[in-house]
């Protein structure tokens, strides 16, 4: 039977660089696949319409086991 690659997100924490997350995902066993950024958003209410403002974003890698 084939091996099943195991996927899995590592998202970067707040406190963590880029690099402490790669050996984190390292120490685990996977190694990263794709980078991605996800917007954060903050929704608002103007008026009584709603708005949504950009306040951050993530980085998220998306990784396989080795």
């Amino acid at each position: 039977m084939p091996k099943k690659n195991t996927r899995k997100r590592y998202e970067v924490a707040e406190n963590e660089t880029i690099d402490q997350c790669l050996n984190r995902m390292k120490k685990d066993g996977y190694i990263p696949v794709r980078r991605s950024e996800e917007p954060v958003f903050r929704e608002t209410t103007e008026n009584g319409e709603k708005n949504f403002e950009p306040v951050g974003r993530t980085i998220v890698f998306h990784a396989v086991k080795q």
